[in-house]
């Protein structure tokens, strides 16, 4: 028996459809309300992480920028031995000259330099506070660290550098510092500079540290400039 007579009979002589809702159906006990909040969610911290590696970027450029700046005007320096610095003479006897060219090659032993110089300058008031000048030029990348390098060579010529700090470096900027060694003479002060494109040290007896970082620092103003 064909059951076509089911499909034919009207709508009428069977039950009323079930009218269920005209919302959605729910299929799972995810809250349709609470997706979109939550995409929402996730696209704020999305941005809010962008927002931030941008900052940090953009910081970090600054730094690299401000570097690079700091590098560029530093670099190129030269450095001279006029006959006359800071109230100081320029000693050239023969026994200042085997001392400033003892103390140059030893410092360009430990450092490759593009130039160096080593200088002896008399102190017209007392012959024992003659000052020993040597350093060179060079691209140094990172200053501070060479500097406390070269300290730690001198110590081991020298002796232990004591009471090492920081004194104003001058308009030339880097950095300074000075502290106190001994020798046969007794204690000496000892000071130091470097920039991006210069390192220089000096041995300065009868000196305090105050006194041999601001005579230090007049000699720098006197000796270096820049390209």
């Amino acid at each position: 028996m064909s059951d076509a007579h089911l499909t034919e009979r009207p709508a009428a002589d069977g039950p009323e459809p079930i009218d269920l809702t005209d919302e959605p159906i729910q299929l799972s006990n995810r809250d349709p309300e609470g997706a979109p909040e939550r995409r929402g969610t996730w696209s704020r911290r999305r941005r809010a992480a962008w927002a931030v590696a941008a900052v940090v970027g953009l910081a970090g450029a600054a730094v690299l920028g401000t570097a690079g700046m700091r590098i560029a005007q530093q670099k190129d320096a030269d450095l001279a031995t006029p006959d006359r610095v800071a109230g100081l003479v320029r000693d050239d006897s023969d026994r200042a000259r085997s001392t400033s060219d003892y103390l140059r090659s030893g410092f360009a032993a430990d450092i490759d330099l593009d130039s160096s110089f080593g200088t002896v300058y008399r102190d017209p008031a007392d012959e024992k506070r003659s000052v020993l000048v040597f350093g060179g030029t060079t691209l140094l990348w990172q200053p501070e660290r060479d500097l406390d390098s070269l300290f730690k060579l001198l110590t081991d010529e020298t002796g232990k550098v004591t009471g090492l700090r920081k004194v104003p470096a001058g308009r030339f900027d880097g950095v300074m510092k000075c502290g106190t060694t001994s020798g046969d003479g007794g204690d000496f002060a000892v000071c130091g500079w470097a920039d991006h494109g210069s390192v220089v040290m000096a041995i300065l007896p009868g000196r305090t540290v105050e006194d041999a970082g601001r005579l230090f620092r007049s000699i720098r103003e006197e000796i270096q400039t820049r390209g």
